[in-house]
C-alpha cells in the first residue's frame, strides 16, 4: 500500500506523543512507517514542513464552535485559552512545537481570528483586538511551555489549573483596563 501524507502525519504525531520533539527524527519516523527516509519527502519537503503540519493539526484541535448567544468576551477568551492549554498538554512537547512553527499555519490564523472576534465583540478596535489576542496567545503558550518543562510530577495538576485560571484572569483584567475601558 502506498504511503499517504495522512499516514506520515499520523506517524509523526504518534512519535511526538510517545517520545517527544527531540526524538522525532525523519529517520525514526521512516523506520516506524516501514519506508526509507526519502519517501517522507514526497509528502513533506523538509522536517520543518512536517513540524509545521503537526503544529497545524494540533491547533486545529483547539478550534472551538462559535460562541453561545450572549457569551461575554472574557468568557470566550477564557474558553479559548483553556482549550489551547488543554490541547497543548495533550501532546508531549505540544507547547514547544507550537512555539516553533516557521509561519502561522491556517489553523493558527483561524484560532487567532477567534480571539480577535471575541475582543471585537467587546468593542475593541483592530489595534486593541490584535494586542489583546497577542497577549492571550503569548500568555497561554508561555505558561504551557513552562508547565510542560516542569513536568507534572513536580507541579500537581490541580495547582497548575488553579494558577492558570488566576493568571489568565489577571491577563483579562489587564486587557479590560488597558484596551477596552480606555
Amino acid at each position: 500500500m502506498p504511503l499517504r501524507q495522512a499516514d506520515v502525519l499520523q506517524g509523526a504525531m504518534e512519535l511526538l506523543d510517545e517520545d517527544g520533539l527531540d526524538e522525532l527524527t525523519t529517520r525514526r519516523l521512516a523506520q516506524r512507517l516501514g519506508v526509507r527516509a526519502g519517501a517522507l519527502y514526497w509528502h513533506y519537503p523538509s522536517k520543518a514542513a512536517l513540524l509545521d503540519a503537526l503544529a497545524d493539526r494540533i491547533i486545529g484541535e483547539m478550534l472551538a464552535p462559535p460562541p453561545a448567544e450572549g457569551q461575554d468576551w472574557a468568557d470566550r477568551l477564557r474558553e479559548l485559552a483553556t482549550r489551547a492549554r488543554t490541547t497543548m498538554l495533550a501532546h508531549r512537547d505540544g507547547a514547544r512545537l507550537l512555539a516553533s512553527f516557521s509561519a502561522p499555519p491556517p489553523n493558527a490564523l483561524a484560532f487567532f481570528g477567534s480571539l480577535l472576534d471575541a475582543l471585537r465583540s467587546a468593542g475593541a478596535d483592530d489595534r486593541a483586538a490584535h494586542l489583546g489576542a497577542d497577549v492571550v496567545t503569548s500568555f497561554v503558550n508561555g505558561y504551557t511551555l513552562e508547565e510542560q518543562a516542569r513536568q507534572a510530577a513536580v507541579w500537581p495538576l490541580e495547582q497548575r489549573d488553579a494558577t492558570f485560571r488566576l493568571e489568565l484572569d489577571i491577563v483579562l483584567a489587564g486587557i479590560r483596563t488597558q484596551l477596552l475601558d480606555g
